[in-house]
């Protein structure tokens, strides 16, 4: 495998990243095509053996599942520390003030959430999704509190054209 520096920054990824957003739990309702935890195993494991340690994923594949199989195919597979992970925010994970979006209480109940879910204290790279209505100082400060406390280690951005 192939391993490249991320954009400008000094992180080392693979030069193919393992996309999760085909796991997940299909039951609750984002794709019927989405692979169980069962049958996305192989796919771990041997993005493991081939030195894809750069895995993507989503808080709102399958509304959380990816995240949640992700984070256990991690310990199952490999250790936390030599996977760089990435998943993102912004899309309707529930009602309510922080379920969606790009506000300051979104960001940080998103970010506090994809964490429990991958069974992780830090997101090696997280990414705005798409853009919202919220003001950007006010998202780019909430992004900027989540680097500056280490539960986020490089931040960046998904779907802009």
């Amino acid at each position: 495998m192939e391993y490249a520096r991320l954009g400008r920054s000094g992180l080392k990824v693979s030069r193919i990243a393992l996309g999760c957003m085909s796991y997940g739990d299909p039951s609750r309702g984002f794709s019927a095509w989405s692979l169980t935890e069962a049958d996305s195993q192989p796919f771990f494991a041997q993005a493991v053996e081939l030195g894809i340690t750069f895995w993507d994923t989503a808080n709102v594949y399958t509304y959380g599942s990816s995240e949640e199989i992700v984070g256990r195919a991690i310990a199952k597979y490999s250790r936390r520390e030599d996977i760089v992970l990435a998943t993102k925010l912004y899309f309707r994970m529930h009602d309510g003030p922080g379920g969606q979006g790009l506000s300051r209480k979104a960001v940080m109940e998103q970010v506090d959430a994809s964490l429990r879910r991958l069974g992780t204290d830090h997101v090696d790279l997280w990414q705005v999704h798409a853009w919202g209505r919220a003001p950007l100082e006010e998202t780019l400060a909430a992004i900027d509190h989540a680097v500056t406390t280490g539960v986020v280690r490089y931040a960046g951005v998904s779907n802009f054209v």
